[in-house]
């Protein structure tokens, strides 16, 4: 079964700069995309550094030896 995406329109403002940059990479076509994809991207950091978060509440402060017991405790 194959899964469809639900959408919905939303009217947002952004700085001209912003939408000037978006509008030369994708153009105005494609510039919804872009942005949805954009705040995807956001939100998925956003997921990250609050798991990174509640895993130093349990464990402590991450050092760089920590980083291959992080990727697999964030994959379970």
């Amino acid at each position: 079964m194959t899964a469809t995406t639900e959408y919905e329109k939303k009217s947002i403002t952004m700085p001209r700069e912003t939408v000037r940059g978006v509008q030369e990479r994708v153009g105005s076509r494609q510039f919804s995309a872009y942005v949805a994809e954009a705040t995807a991207e956001r939100l998925r950091r956003d997921a990250l550094a609050e798991s990174i978060v509640r895993r130093e509440a349990v464990q402590g402060p991450t050092v760089a030896d920590d980083t291959d017991e992080i990727l697999q405790w964030l994959a379970e």
